[in-house]
């Protein structure tokens, strides 16, 4: 019962750093897969199936994900798409994602979209926060592990959708 008390404390009070305080200067690959781990709580926790490496990292580059490095070093911009593409990769194809963050930058500049991928990252945790309770028995914490499944199968089917009638190729058709 511990973990789920700390993860609901997570939720509730671990965010990634604001645009202001992410590094204005560029970093090296080994230290932007370190300071990952304090923007994702999945990369703080540890969590296996949750990793970020180098190899990641040039593959959201050739697939169009992340804008190239400056040399070998990483800017602010970069931090900002990774933290949303470690997130996101955890529900959605690299297709997907793509998707999504060139349709958010084609109506923002990285700042804004930051700043907005922020506040609703921040609604949704406290949402989630919000449905665990710290000392549920076994049975309540079953019940709220099944709401939690079926809304993430209901918002990811849902998400998909959109996903396809914003993709550029569907776009037309759909109008």
């Amino acid at each position: 019962m511990e973990k789920i008390e700390e993860l609901k404390d997570k939720l509730e009070t671990s965010r990634p750093e604001d645009w202001e305080l992410i590094p204005d200067i560029d970093l090296y690959m080994d230290q932007v897969i370190s300071y990952m781990t304090r923007q994702h709580i999945g990369l703080e926790m540890d969590d296996e199936e949750e990793t970020l490496t180098s190899a990641m990292i040039n593959n959201y580059i050739k697939s169009g994900l992340l804008p190239r490095a400056k040399g070998k070093r990483y800017s602010r911009e970069h931090i900002c798409y990774l933290t949303a593409i470690c997130l996101l990769k955890q529900v959605l194809s690299v297709t997907e994602t793509g998707t999504l963050l060139s349709n958010q930058m084609d109506h923002r500049d990285i700042k804004d979209f930051y700043k907005n991928y922020n506040q609703v990252l921040d609604e949704e945790y406290n949402k989630v926060a919000g449905c665990i309770k710290k000392n549920a028995s076994e049975e309540e914490l079953a019940q709220i592990a099944l709401k939690l499944a079926v809304s993430s199968y209901a918002q990811k089917l849902a998400c998909k959708e959109i996903l396809r009638a914003i993709t550029p190729e569907n776009k037309d058709k759909n109008d």
